[in-house]
């Protein structure tokens, strides 16, 4: 193997994992900037529309579009649809995408996910975990 070759597996994932870093930051700005562009009052419309508050609707702008990616990939795991949680109660779909949005622990539940022991560990760090294991106790 040459050392050029070498060198491209040692580098690339290093510089793939910039690109992912300045792609979700240039969507983070972009989202900022979009609601940066609105009104007191229209952001207070668009935050009642959706059932938050404007300094919740601010605060998950500036987490991304993703910020609440991992909710929908656990909830199949600890038998519950997303899409019937969703449709019977969205009070209850919110707080939890507020829970997970605001989670310091992305990281560890993307890995426990991937890994598919994430209905064995979510109660370790998981923001959710009360909730969810109360709605498994009451079905």
């Amino acid at each position: 193997m040459s050392n050029h070759t070498q060198e491209h597996r040692t580098v690339a994932p290093i510089l793939d994992a910039i690109a992912n870093w300045v792609k979700k930051y240039r969507q983070a700005v972009g989202l900022r900037g979009e609601l940066a562009n609105c009104g007191a009052e229209e952001v207070a419309l668009i935050a009642r529309d959706i059932g938050v508050s404007p300094e919740e609707l601010r605060f998950a702008a500036s987490k991304g579009p993703h910020a609440a990616d991992e909710l929908p990939k656990l909830l199949p795991a600890l038998r519950v649809d997303p899409q019937k949680l969703a449709s019977d109660d969205p009070a209850i779909m919110r707080s939890l995408e507020r829970f997970c949005i605001s989670c310091g622990h992305k990281n560890q539940c993307q890995h426990d996910l991937a890994a598919g022991t994430a209905v064995s560990h979510y109660r370790d760090y998981c923001p959710n975990a009360m909730s969810l294991d109360e709605l498994f106790h009451s079905k």
